[in-house]
């Protein structure tokens, strides 16, 4: 077996249904040919009413789901996905990542988190993982700043996008989170 294709074995029960959820659409049109070239079966969704209107329809055995969507949030997909087969392999992809989401998606059932820009064969190889499988440790893992972003994203959302409690939580001036927070995060 070559990186591009995938064996029969490779998919749980033979099941080779993909739902990818995703509202960029040049970047949902390669993945679901890159996936499709793996060996799924494709099906494609822009917003979560489109997704979960598919997942009730027929739930896939595979799911690739953007966190943040125009009318929603990725992880209602999840939870949709878990309510209707168990076994599913959904995945969440956020260009917004922080550990708080991670946590939360892994709760409501997807097997792995990846932040953008994630290419076909990370995708392909955290959708393919094992339960007892150790993830590869990163090439480039996170900067200092990079995990100071996190937590700062982190209490942010937790104090529902509110700037002051934010500050105070964090015993930071207000501005200065507002600065932070107006930068795109650090590599």
């Amino acid at each position: 077996m070559n990186d591009t294709t995938a064996d029969q074995n490779d998919f749980p029960g033979g099941d080779r249904s993909l739902l990818i959820v995703e509202d960029d659409r040049p970047f949902l049109a390669r993945l679901a040919r890159a996936m499709e070239g793996r060996g799924f079966v494709v099906e494609t969704a822009e917003t979560v009413e489109e997704a979960i209107s598919k997942v009730r329809a027929a739930a896939p055995a595979f799911a690739v789901i953007d966190m943040r969507l125009s009318d929603g949030n990725g992880l209602d997909v999840v939870s949709a996905i878990r309510e209707k087969r168990e076994d599913a392999r959904a995945i969440i992809l956020t260009g917004y990542g922080n550990i708080a989401t991670a946590v939360t998606a892994v709760k409501l059932g997807a097997v792995d988190y990846l932040s953008k820009p994630a290419d076909a064969d990370e995708i392909y190889g955290a959708l393919m993982r094992r339960g007892n499988e150790k993830i590869e440790p990163p090439e480039n893992p996170m900067s200092a700043d990079r995990v100071r972003w996190e937590h700062i994203q982190r209490v942010y959302e937790m104090c529902e996008r509110n700037v002051s409690e934010t500050a105070r939580r964090l015993n930071m001036h207000r501005r200065t989170l507002q600065r932070i927070l107006a930068k795109r995060a650090p590599r």
